[in-house]
């Protein structure tokens, strides 16, 4: 099974949008949850276009939240790199 790890900067990501989205306070428990599932299956997110070519997304638990990730095969390590609105223009996904 994968090591799923977060970077500074996702951590700091995920609680802007906590504050500026009124998110719930179980809001890191929900987000562990949604993880999870890449501990056994590292390549279930859809992989990205262009400059973010080498990084894949995953939804989590809302709709609109994007965790944007690598996977380091030979570590087998996924790595959450941020944590993103989807709605937002300046999100991976809009670019």
């Amino acid at each position: 099974m994968a090591r799923v790890e977060l970077t500074v900067v996702a951590v700091e990501d995920l609680d802007r949008l906590t504050l500026t989205h009124s998110l719930p306070d179980d809001t890191r428990q929900r987000v562990k949850h949604s993880l999870r599932v890449l501990e056994r299956f590292p390549l279930i997110g859809r992989g990205l276009e262009g400059r973010w070519s080498s990084y894949r997304v995953l939804l989590g638990p809302w709709r609109w939240l994007l965790f944007v990730y690598l996977y380091d095969q030979d570590k087998d390590l996924v790595l959450v790199v941020t944590i993103q609105d989807a709605q937002s223009s300046l999100s991976v996904t809009s670019v």
